[in-house]
């Protein structure tokens, strides 16, 4: 490796970065690079796509974030146009602990210290700072912000501050080459001076937020439509002018000629990021059966007792369709070891229905299956309508059940509180889902950003036909 992007905003830092992890990883690929990161600002929803992506296209991936750091407790509301509400710091993960404690670190972000943006603090960055390599960041960081406002000793202090708590090796001084930037030259010029006077190390980025150098215009709509801004408008954020794309190895270490250690700290860093995600290995809660049981024989029970409460029937009266059926619906479950996933479903379903919380019908191939039906978990009979089970589970094809559930908007927290309560707080979460801008939305919203007229952008936008997204 000669040079490693490290710095890097995918569409995953929404209306700010540009990048689609597809186009950075065929970047990279194009340009003969062995090492990748992703750093969006102040989430990881790209982690594990990008992930995925890198490992097949034989890349190594570096998974990390530009952090939201408050400059005093993540639990102070400040204005947010006081522009200290936050700095950027860059984090990258170099194992599992260190991905864990990113995970740790952005859920706190968002569920304590979320004002206008998810931020830490010192309090939990020193919590959880194992297996982190960190960064000083762009302009927004606090270092370089101090270096500007010509806080030279305090700046100096909190380097020291920086490099104690992350340990020699892990910390870094972030150098860009964007001469355009007001204070860059001073804060670089800074930088080197810290880095030989206290031995600390440089390391040279780019702060990617768009693949080619002429995506800067779009990506400064993006800007515009983040924070409600006409392209005219003078007083906004405006990344114009410099270049903020993914630059070839050769045109980086041509820029940090001077500084060749920045360059070669790319690929240290990169060398020193190992990590492993384990994916695929379904980790189910543990559901506790009644003594005489195991998951089997319970969810077996259960369908005895459905079959007596659907069909009126005990199991030797069924007729000999519905027998098959169950037995062998029973045994593809048994089989593939999911008897503990309809259990657990089964449980919180008709723990709802119970508490007179309503419960959607089934939906989806969930209701072909007569197990489901007879557990509760649905309410459609699927042998009176034909329903093919292989559909919901096909013991050719290895995958988790999924079952899509219904339940009242007005009383759905009670299900969660009551799967928190069960299985504990730490193992129920939220999924969350994205938008995407259609081409009639984003026609619309580009027009207004130009400032042109309604109804011109109105009669653009109607002439795309409804099915394009």
């Amino acid at each position: 490796m000669k040079f490693v992007h490290l710095h890097n905003h995918t569409h995953y830092s929404l209306l700010d970065g540009l990048t689609k992890i597809d186009e950075l990883i065929q970047a990279a690929q194009d340009d003969g690079q062995e090492a990748l990161a992703i750093t969006d600002h102040g989430v990881m929803y790209g982690a594990v796509e990008f992930y995925q992506k890198c490992k097949a296209a034989g890349i190594k991936p570096i998974i990390g974030l530009e952090a939201y750091l408050a400059p005093g407790s993540r639990h102070d509301k400040v204005s947010a146009k006081d522009e200290k509400n936050y700095y950027h710091l860059l984090l990258l993960a170099k194992n599992k602990l260190g991905y864990q404690n990113l995970i740790k670190l952005t859920s706190i972000a968002h569920l304590e210290g979320f004002y206008y943006k998810p931020r830490i603090d010192w309090e939990i960055l020193k919590k959880y700072k194992d297996g982190l390599i960190a960064a000083t960041a762009c302009l927004g960081g606090e270092i370089p912000r101090l270096i500007k406002a010509g806080k030279i000793d305090k700046a100096r202090s909190r380097v020291k501050e920086y490099n104690e708590l992350f340990g020699q090796g892990n910390f870094y001084l972030e150098v860009m080459d964007h001469p355009e930037l007001e204070g860059i030259e001073l804060v670089n010029k800074t930088l080197v001076k810290f880095s030989r006077e206290l031995n600390i190390p440089l390391v040279a980025t780019n702060d990617i937020h768009y693949l080619m150098k002429e995506d800067d215009e779009a990506q400064d709509i993006l800007l515009c439509l983040q924070n409600k801004k006409k392209k005219d408008e003078i007083d906004r954020m405006n990344m114009l002018g410099a270049d903020y794309s993914m630059r070839s190895s050769k045109d980086m270490i041509a820029a940090f000629k001077d500084l060749p250690e920045a360059i070669a700290n790319t690929v240290k860093i990169a060398e020193d990021c190992n990590l492993e995600i384990e994916l695929g290995n379904i980790q189910l809660p543990f559901f506790q059966v009644p003594n005489g049981y195991d998951g089997n024989s319970y969810l077996k029970k259960l369908c005895a007792d459905g079959l007596m409460r659907r069909y009126n029937k005990q199991y030797d009266e069924a007729d000999k369709i519905t027998k098959e059926r169950l037995d062998y619906e029973l045994s593809v479950i048994e089989k593939m070891g999911w008897s503990s996933y309809f259990l657990i479903v089964a449980d919180f379903v008709n723990w709802a229905k119970n508490n007179k919380i309503v419960v959607g019908p089934g939906r989806g191939s969930a209701a072909g299956s007569l197990v489901c039906y007879l557990t509760g978990i649905t309410g459609i009979d699927p042998l009176e309508y034909n329903l093919l089970f292989e559909r919901f589970l096909n013991p050719d094809r290895i995958s988790m059940p999924d079952i899509d559930l219904d339940f009242a908007d007005t009383r759905r927290d009670e299900v969660i509180q009551y799967v928190e309560n069960k299985y504990g707080q730490d193992r129920v979460a939220q999924i969350i889902t994205f938008g995407t801008m259609a081409a009639r939305a984003a026609i619309r919203d580009v027009g207004r950003v130009l400032d042109y007229p309604y109804d011109y952008c109105d009669k653009l936008a109607k002439m795309v036909p409804m099915l394009w997204v």
